[in-house]
């Protein structure tokens, strides 16, 4: 088995004589020691150069799709690169506004959004709700008012399904998102919206799932979009995001850049003149992390397999669990090592399920107390975590430029009595 491959690493990784792995001038060993693990260690420049290639990809307007990482440091680097955010319920969206994001960078989500939290968001003043119902249409008629109206966008089912998990396809028509364009129920979701005062429509939205691979899904969403673009004068279509990234050896994934050129081409082919804008997540932040972990038990079962098991687990990184994805593990002290002990990577957790790396390698000389570390863990890791078996969540570390600054603390013992009443 060959050493981890180098492309799922940060931008600003580097091995030292010794095989020890740094990111952005930081030894990984030694923020493990500083920090204590399980941590997340994000290359704070590899998130900054994606949020530029999206602007440049993107001209008419990129929003960050929080969903996929936010803590208030992410979402103030976000719009300090000029991207907008979007958020897509009441926590998100104050986590936002408690970075000091201005609300008219603000684009906010949601299937199911209450009550109180649109009450949330026109207070605010976010600059625009992306309409994913015919009774959010009406929730949002009930507080418009012409005086101050309400910028919404309209969700779109394309029918289009992208090739993914069947959890992470979102543009069918059979989807708990958005209004399908089957039998004319977009279209009259846009009558409603136009016929209620205080209601001003102003584009389209878009999404064809998540982790994608194929880039000519978007390019038929455009196709698919463009004559309903054009028949309503909308000014603006959103793309969504879902542009997949490489987790495993062997896979690979077109770029942002190329993301972007794919659906620009499409666009000019159909002659759709309105604003393309984008909300990429994943191929923002995942790679640009990793997740550090210490050995505490190898236990090995003749015959059968060997279990490494780490102070983590299923509770900072469910997605194995979810969605059967693969990771990749190696050990920070040897980074360029073959890796030719075959284990299965788990976490602490009272569940026979809570596996991180179903089928990993570690070199031979691996041994209880090294810190193992899984790439790729910058999306859908920390934002998706859990106090499951009371374990404590973990910190996120940012560094650049040879710092590390803590940006996220790790939780205490307290913190999981702070809501108990008695």
């Amino acid at each position: 088995m060959t050493a981890l491959p180098w492309h799922l690493l940060p931008d600003n990784s580097s091995v030292d004589e010794a095989g020890r792995l740094s990111i952005a001038g930081c030894d990984l060993v030694d923020l493990a020691a500083e920090f204590g693990t399980p941590v997340f260690v994000y290359d704070e420049d590899h998130v900054r150069a994606r949020c530029r290639e999206a602007l440049a990809a993107f001209p008419d307007g990129v929003a960050y799709a929080t969903k996929a990482f936010l803590c208030k440091a992410m979402a103030r680097l976000a719009h300090e690169e000029g991207m907008s955010l979007d958020v897509a319920t009441g926590g998100e969206l104050h986590v936002a506004l408690s970075a000091g994001v201005p609300a008219p960078n603000l684009v906010f989500h949601g299937n199911n959004k209450s009550e109180k939290e649109l009450a949330m968001a026109v207070e605010a003043g976010v600059g625009v709700i992306v309409a994913d119902s015919f009774s959010e249409i009406s929730r949002l008629a009930g507080m418009a008012t012409t005086e101050k109206p309400i910028e919404v966008m309209l969700r779109v089912n394309p029918g289009v399904e992208a090739h993914t998990h069947d959890f992470l396809r979102t543009g069918a028509t059979d989807s708990k998102f958005g209004i399908s364009l089957a039998e004319g129920l977009a279209l009259e979701a846009v009558r409603r919206i136009r016929q209620a005062p205080g209601l001003e429509l102003t584009g389209l939205h878009v999404h064809v799932g998540s982790q994608v691979f194929d880039v000519g899904s978007f390019g038929k969403v455009i196709e698919v979009m463009a004559g309903l673009v054009s028949h309503l004068g909308v000014s603006t279509l959103s793309i969504g995001g879902g542009l997949g990234v490489p987790y495993v050896e062997g896979e690979s994934a077109p770029t942002i850049t190329e993301w972007g050129a794919v659906i620009g081409n499409a666009a000019t082919a159909v002659g759709l003149e309105a604003q393309i804008v984008a909300e990429p997540g994943r191929a923002i932040v995942a790679q640009s992390a990793v997740t550090l972990y210490t050995a505490g038990t190898v236990k090995e079962i003749p015959g059968v397999r060997t279990y490494v098991s780490v102070d983590g687990g299923m509770s900072d990184n469910p997605r194995p669990v979810l969605y059967g994805s693969g990771y990749e593990v190696f050990m920070v002290r040897a980074t360029s090592a073959e890796r030719d002990r075959a284990i299965r990577l788990v976490g602490k957790h009272c569940e026979s399920g809570d596996v991180i790396v179903w089928d990993g390698r570690v070199p031979s000389d691996m041994e209880v107390g090294d810190i193992l570390a899984t790439p790729v863990t910058g999306a859908y890791g920390h934002t998706m975590g859990s106090n499951y078996n009371m374990v404590l969540r973990p910190a996120v570390v940012f560094a650049t430029g040879g710092d590390a600054r803590l940006v996220v603390r790790r939780e205490t013992y307290d913190d999981l009595l702070a809501r108990d009443l008695d």
